[in-house]
C-alpha cells in the first residue's frame, strides 16, 4: 500500500500543529550590544597573551637598544630673581618703562633666549674655538654602541671652518639648548642649558645668567647718559621761552591798563559777583515782604508772624481775655447796666483799641520795609547792568591777556618738570640698579638627564602595546567568523547548547569511537543541553543543519544519535540531504534506496524491508537519502514527507534529520517546519557571522523553532576557557578510570505503550518487516 492511499490529516494541518507546539525558546535580546565589557577585554588578553608577551619583550629590548644608541646629555640649571623697580622712571618721556605685571618676567625670559645674549656667552667663554662644543656627538646613532663598547672617539678639527662660521655655529647651539622658565607664583626664573659635556653645561648657564645682568646694567647706564644730555638741552630751550612769554604778558597788561588779582580775575568781575549776591538777597527780601503785604491787604494782618510774636500785643490780648472772663462770671448776678459791669466793658473796649493800634503799627512798618526792598532791588539791578557793560569791554581786552598767561603757565610747568627729571637722572645713573640677581648658581651635573632607561622602556612599551592593541583590534575587526561562544549569543541571539573541540581529520574517527575522548564528552554535554530545550524535555524530532557546508552537521547527527541511543531511546536518523548525502558512509552502509524512493513511491515491496537500515548501535535506525532526485525541495515539501514524519514520530522515540545547509537552498527551511526543534551547527573560524545570522533569520521566517546552536571545530588550546566556559576545559575530557554507563529507562514504558500503534502504521504503508523491534 502506497503513501497516497493513506487517509491522514492534511499536510498543512500537520505544519500548523507542529508550529503551534513549538516552544517559545530563547527571548530576543535587546538591540545593540553592550558597551565596554572588562571581562571581554580580559578574555582578549588571555587569548593573545603570547603575542602581548612577545611585544612586551621586544619593546624592552628595543628600549634598551635605543637607550644605548643615545648620546648622554647633561643639564645644568641656575636660578635668577627678576627685580622689578617699584617706581617708574621718566614715564612722561618714555625713556624707561617698567611694570610689575607678568610682562616684565616674560620680557626677561625672551631676552635670555635672544641672539644678543648668546653672542655675549660665546664671546666670554670662547666657545667658537671649542671643537667638542661645535660638533657634538649625534643624539642617536648606531656608532654610539661601538663607541661605548670600545671607547673610541674621532678627533675633530676646526682648520677648515672660517671664524665667522664657527661663531654662527656656537651662537646657534647656545640658543638651541638654552631655555628659561618662570617658577609659578614667584619672581624666580630657572635658566637651564643642556650639553654632552657637564662642565660646558655649567659654564654656559652661569655665564648666561651673568650676561643677562651685565646686559641690563650697560643698557641702563647708556640710557641714563643719553637722557641727561637730552634733558639739559630741553631745560635751556624751555627757560628761554618762559622768560620771553612773561615779558610779553607784563607789557600787554600795562598797555591795556588791566588789573588782575592773584587768582587771574579782574576787579570788575569781583564786583559783579558781589552785586549778584546782594541782588539775590534783595529779591528774596522783596518776595517775603510782598507776601506779608498781600496778607495785610486781605485783612489778615493780625495773623502775621510779627504780630503773633509781639510780646506787648500778646499781653494786651491776655488782659482782654481775663476781663472777658470776669465779665462773664459777674453777668450771672449783675445786669449789664450795672456800674461795675459798664466799667469792665469800657476797659475791654479800651484794650481792644490798643491792640488794633499796635497791629496797625506793625503792618505799617512791614509796608515800609517792602517799599525799601523794592527800591534796593532797582538800584542793584541798575548797578549790575552798568558793571556788565564794563565787563564785556574788559573781556574783549582780556582774550589776548589770557592767551599770553596760558603760554607763561605752560612754559613754567615744563621748566619745573625738566628740572626734576634732570635731578632724577643724575641719581639714577649713579645707582646702576640691577634687573636680576643670581639666587643659585649652576653646579656641575653628576648624572645625565638623557637618556633615561626607564622612560625609554616605558615609551617603547607603550608604543608596542598600542601597536599590538591596534593589530588585535584590526584582526578582530576583520575576522568575521565566530571564535568564542559569546559571539554566537550576541550575534545570533541563540543559546549555545554545546561547544565541540576541533579534532584533526585523521583522528576524527578515533575520537568518535573513543567514548573517553574530548569530542565524545562534548557531544554528551550537547545531548544534555538538548534534553532541556523542549516543552516536555528532549524534542521528539530534531533537525540538524548549518549555514554552509562542511561545518560538522552530519558528524553531529551521527554522534547525537549514538548518545541518545545510549540512554535507551529508539532513534531514527534520516539523511535528508538529497543533494550531497554522507550519513551512509559514516554508518558504513549502502545508499541504494532511501528517503527519496519513499517519497516518490519508487520502491518495491521487497525493498521495503531494507529501507530502515540497522546500525552498529542497537537503538539507532538509519533512513538514507536514497537515489538523488532532480527536485529535492519539491519532494521535501510534499504532503508525503509530513505524513512520513507523523508515522515516524509514532514509531520512534526520537527523530534526528541531517539537512542540507540553509544558505542557497530551501531544503532546510522546509524540513524545519516538520520538526519540533532545529539545531544550528556553526563552525569556529569558518562561517561568516553575517552568513550565520542570515541562516537563522531565514529559518525563523519559515516558522522554525531554532532551539540553539552548537559551536564546532573550536581550538580549545587557543584560548583559556577556564575563565568563562569551565565546562569546555579540555582537562575534563579524559578520566583515569572508565566511567560506568548509565542506562536511561525513563522512556521504556512509553515505548511499550506505542509499540502497537507504530507497528500498525508501518504495516499500512507496506513495512511488514518493521512490526517487531526496530
Amino acid at each position: 500500500m502506497g503513501v497516497d492511499a493513506l487517509s491522514l490529516e492534511p499536510a498543512d494541518d500537520f505544519y500548523r500543529a507542529q508550529y503551534a507546539r513549538r516552544p517559545e525558546g530563547l527571548a530576543q535580546a535587546e538591540e545593540g550590544e553592550a558597551g565596554f565589557d572588562p571581562l571581554r577585554l580580559f578574555y582578549y588578553l588571555l587569548q593573545y597573551r603570547w603575542l602581548i608577551l612577545a611585544a612586551a619583550v621586544l619593546a624592552i629590548i628595543v628600549g634598551m637598544i635605543v637607550t644605548l644608541m643615545q648620546t648622554p646629555k647633561y643639564e645644568a640649571a641656575a636660578r635668577l630673581e627678576i627685580l622689578v623697580p617699584s617706581a617708574k622712571v621718566f614715564d612722561d618721556l618714555q625713556v624707561v618703562s617698567e611694570g610689575t605685571d607678568l610682562r616684565a618676567f616674560l620680557t626677561a625670559r625672551e631676552k635670555i633666549r635672544s641672539r644678543a645674549l648668546a653672542e655675549r656667552v660665546v664671546y666670554e667663554l670662547n666657545l667658537s674655538e671649542n671643537a667638542n662644543f661645535l660638533f657634538p656627538e649625534p643624539n642617536i646613532a648606531v656608532s654610539n654602541l661601538f663607541d661605548r663598547a670600545f671607547g673610541r672617539s674621532e678627533p675633530r678639527s676646526l682648520d677648515d671652518i672660517a671664524p665667522e662660521a664657527r661663531e654662527r655655529l656656537a651662537i646657534a647651539r647656545v640658543r638651541e639648548n638654552l631655555s628659561a622658565e618662570l617658577v609659578n607664583n614667584t619672581s624666580l626664573m630657572t635658566v637651564t642649558f643642556r650639553d654632552q659635556n657637564p662642565e660646558i653645561a655649567q659654564q654656559v648657564v652661569n655665564q648666561a645668567a651673568q650676561s643677562f645682568i651685565d646686559q641690563r646694567l650697560d643698557q641702563t647706564s647708556e640710557t641714563s647718559s643719553l637722557a641727561r644730555q637730552f634733558i639739559q638741552e630741553q631745560v635751556l630751550q624751555v627757560k628761554d621761552r618762559l622768560q620771553s612769554s612773561e615779558e610779553e604778558l607784563v607789557a600787554y597788561a600795562k598797555s591795556e591798563g588791566l588789573t588782575i588779582d592773584d587768582s587771574n580775575s579782574s576787579l570788575i568781575l569781583n564786583s559783579i559777583r558781589d552785586i549778584n549776591q546782594a541782588l539775590s538777597q534783595a529779591v528774596r527780601e522783596r518776595l517775603d515782604k510782598g507776601r506779608w503785604v498781600t496778607q495785610i491787604d486781605a485783612g489778615s494782618g493780625a495773623s502775621l508772624p510779627q504780630v503773633l510774636e509781639s510780646q506787648g500785643i500778646q499781653n494786651l490780648r491776655d488782659r482782654v481775655a481775663e476781663l472777658r472772663s470776669v465779665y462773664q462770671q459777674k453777668l450771672g448776678t449783675l445786669k449789664p447796666a450795672y456800674p461795675e459791669m459798664r466799667q469792665l466793658s469800657a476797659q475791654i473796649g479800651e484794650l481792644e483799641s490798643q491792640i488794633e493800634q499796635a497791629i496797625d503799627v506793625v503792618t505799617s512798618s512791614i509796608r515800609l520795609e517792602f517799599q525799601d526792598a523794592q527800591t534796593s532791588e532797582k538800584q542793584l539791578r541798575a548797578e549790575l547792568a552798568e558793571l556788565e557793560a564794563q565787563q564785556a569791554d574788559f573781556q574783549d581786552r582780556n582774550i589776548r591777556y589770557t592767551i599770553l598767561k596760558r603760554e607763561v603757565d605752560s612754559n613754567r610747568s615744563q621748566y619745573e618738570s625738566l628740572i626734576a627729571k634732570l635731578n632724577e637722572v643724575g641719581v639714577g645713573s649713579e645707582l646702576r640698579n640691577q634687573n636680576a640677581a643670581i639666587v643659585d648658581a649652576a653646579a656641575v651635573p653628576r648624572s645625565p638627564y638623557s637618556p633615561r632607561m626607564p622612560m625609554n622602556m616605558a615609551m617603547s612599551l607603550a608604543l608596542f602595546m598600542a601597536g599590538t592593541a591596534g593589530f588585535i583590534y584590526l584582526r578582530e575587526l576583520l575576522d568575521n567568523t565566530f571564535t568564542v561562544p559569546a559571539q554566537l549569543e550576541s550575534e545570533l541571539r541563540l543559546p549555545v547548547l554545546g561547544i565541540l573541540p576541533a579534532i584533526p581529520v585523521d583522528g576524527l574517527d578515533d575520537a568518535l569511537m573513543d567514548q573517553q575522548s574530548a569530542l565524545s564528552e562534548a557531544y554528551r554535554s550537547l545531548r544534555t543541553s538538548l534534553q532541556f530545550t523542549g516543552t516536555e524535555g528532549t524534542p521528539k524530532s530534531l533537525l540538524v543543519t548549518s549555514s554552509e557546508a562542511s561545518e560538522g552537521k552530519s558528524t553531529s547527527t551521527y554522534k547525537l544519535a549514538e548518545d541518545f541511543a545510549v540512554l535507551g531511546a529508539k532513534v531514527l536518523v534520516i539523511d535528508a540531504d538529497l543533494r550531497k548525502p554522507s550519513l551512509h558512509r559514516m554508518f558504513n552502509t549502502s545508499n541504494t534506496i532511501g528517503l527519496s524512493n519513499l517519497l516518490t513511491s519508487t520502491i518495491s515491496a521487497e525493498d521495503m524491508r531494507e529501507i530502515f537500515k540497522n546500525t552498529r548501535f542497537d537503538n539507532v535506525r538509519l533512513l538514507t537519502s536514497g537515489t538523488l532526485p532532480p527536485n529535492p525541495a519539491d519532494l521535501l515539501s510534499s504532503p508525503k514527507m509530513a505524513q512520513l514524519m507523523r508515522l515516524f514520530a509514532e514509531r520512534f522515540d526520537m527523530i534526528i534529520i541531517d539537512a542540507p545547509p540553509v544558505l542557497g537552498l530551501s531544503d532546510a527551511p522546509i524540513l524545519s517546519r516538520l520538526t519540533e526543534g532545529t539545531l544550528l551547527i556553526v563552525s569556529s573560524g569558518q562561517v561568516g557571522r553575517k552568513h550565520a545570522a542570515a541562516a537563522v533569520k531565514r529559518l525563523r521566517s519559515t516558522g522554525a523553532n531554532v532551539i540553539g546552536a552548537a559551536l564546532t571545530k573550536l581550538e580549545v588550546k587557543k584560548f583559556d576557557y577556564n575563565h568563562g566556559y569551565g565546562y569546555v576545559n579540555s582537562g575534563y575530557y579524559t578520566y583515569d578510570a572508565r566511567p560506568a554507563r548509565l542506562e536511561d529507562g525513563s522512556r521504556g514504558e512509553k515505548r511499550d505503550g506505542i509499540q502497537k500503534t507504530i507497528s500498525h502504521w508501518l504495516r499500512r504503508i507496506g513495512f511488514p518487516g518493521m512490526s517487531g523491534s526496530a
